[in-house]
């Protein structure tokens, strides 16, 4: 099912759906179904304008993120749990160094928190997300970032088995073994943070959400003219909206769009 669900993924990427079209009416303007074609490359071209000036940050990608608001921390939290996704494992191997990403805000809330809470346990669970290479994981990368910028990283757990946002939250509460009427915290990108919370609570763990890592900045819709944005934003929003019903359908999380405690 891992393996099912990465291609998936990738068959749901806009700009792979525009390359199939852009074949499928190609070829077919060189049979006696060009009509066909010349109908199907028209579609596309229309299609690929209104995916130019949507908003499709302010419609599909702003929600998401808003799902779950930051939080008034309270004055003792016992553990803090980092998601993966700030490093790409394959890049990190080939240059020697750690490869941070867009999501690098994920490491530096784990620095500031371990600040604040100098006795919470602070765990990084992240393996490999990868069919090609299952053996670079990402928890090495991370301790090696943490190291590079002068953190102690002995005050960090690392989980590295894990492959998805399921086994992050399965594999990191049975490392950690929390106690009831502990406070954790769970911190990731604001956009992953509803299929994370799903995927914690089907865990038979209540966090407190601490998102980070925006992509958006709210406000109103407004119209652009950017094909390659409008593809990027299209693709994020739709493979975000296919995990979480995707980890619905498996069971791995407790409601199809999870919200905020006092709004389930």
């Amino acid at each position: 099912m891992f393996v099912v669900s990465k291609v998936a993924g990738l068959l749901l990427q806009p700009i792979n759906l525009v390359l199939v079209v852009l074949v499928l009416a190609a070829a077919l303007s060189w049979t006696r179904f060009r009509r066909l074609g010349r109908v199907l490359a028209t579609a596309l071209a229309v299609g690929l304008g209104m995916v130019a000036v949507a908003p499709w940050d302010a419609w599909l990608l702003a929600p998401i993120e808003e799902r779950f608001p930051q939080p008034a921390l309270p004055a003792r939290v016992d553990g803090v749990v980092v998601l993966g996704g700030a490093f790409d494992p394959v890049v990190s191997a080939a240059r020697g160094q750690p490869a941070a990403n867009g999501a690098i805000e994920r490491v530096t809330a784990l620095v500031a928190l371990a600040r604040r809470y100098p006795e919470a346990v602070m765990v990084f669970t992240g393996g490999s997300g990868s069919v090609a290479h299952p053996d670079l994981r990402e928890a090495p990368v991370a301790r090696a970032f943490l190291e590079a910028i002068g953190f102690e990283s002995g005050r960090v757990l690392f989980e590295g088995d894990s492959r998805n946002t399921r086994e992050n939250a399965v594999l990191t509460r049975e490392m950690v073994r929390p106690q009831p009427g502990q406070t954790w915290v769970l911190v990731t990108s604001a956009l992953h943070m509803p299929r994370a919370v799903g995927s914690f609570r089907s865990a038979g763990w209540e966090v407190i959400p601490y998102p980070v890592d925006y992509t958006t900045a709210g406000g109103e819709p407004r119209l652009r003219f950017d094909v390659g944005a409008g593809l990027g934003m299209l693709g994020t929003a739709l493979h975000e909206i296919y995990g979480l019903a995707y980890y619905r359908l498996q069971g791995w999380s407790d409601a199809l769009y999870p919200a905020p405690a006092g709004q389930m």
